[in-house]
């Protein structure tokens, strides 16, 4: 009884860590649309708007250079899903796959990958503290352990 309910503990602290883990970077990848990013790991600066690209943007009524923000429907279109121990952190809309990866006629503007890379220790320490809470029970972790997260419990709020 003791190691299945470790267990349940486990895989509950687990799922709520996955959750945080996406939160923070589905909040990132949405904060960087309409500003130019700079490159991270594999991942390419964002190139300038095309004037064509901005003149087309004025013409429709939108600002000259934000990229990937006119209506901010694609921005919107963001989310994040967990089932189980998977997760997934993305855009519901087809076009962000052609922004994310570029055409032949639209360099690549990535987001979410760049998001997640940005995010990497704090992923780490939301996960570690997952993990060390769920063999815990979900109680909370002392301080000097090194993970500044909680994902629940009733110790110091969830931190952003």
């Amino acid at each position: 009884l003791h190691l299945a309910s470790v267990e349940v503990a486990l895989y509950a602290e687990l799922q709520h860590g996955l959750d945080r883990a996406l939160t923070v970077i589905e909040k990132t990848a949405i904060s960087e649309f309409g500003e130019y990013q700079q490159s991270v790991g594999p991942f390419p600066a964002w190139a300038e708007l095309a004037e064509s690209t901005k003149d087309d943007r004025v013409s429709q009524g939108y600002t000259e250079n934000d990229p990937l923000l006119r209506s901010g429907d694609l921005r919107d279109s963001s989310g994040h899903e967990v089932h189980g121990l998977e997760g997934i952190a993305g855009s519901t809309d087809p076009v962000m796959v052609y922004q994310e990866f570029g055409t032949k006629t639209i360099p690549p503007r990535p987001v979410w990958g760049p998001a997640a890379l940005r995010n990497q220790a704090k992923i780490e320490r939301i996960l570690g503290a997952a993990r060390a809470e769920g063999l815990l029970y979900g109680a909370g972790i002392h301080p000097s352990l090194g993970y500044d997260f909680q994902t629940s419990g009733e110790g110091s709020p969830i931190k952003p």
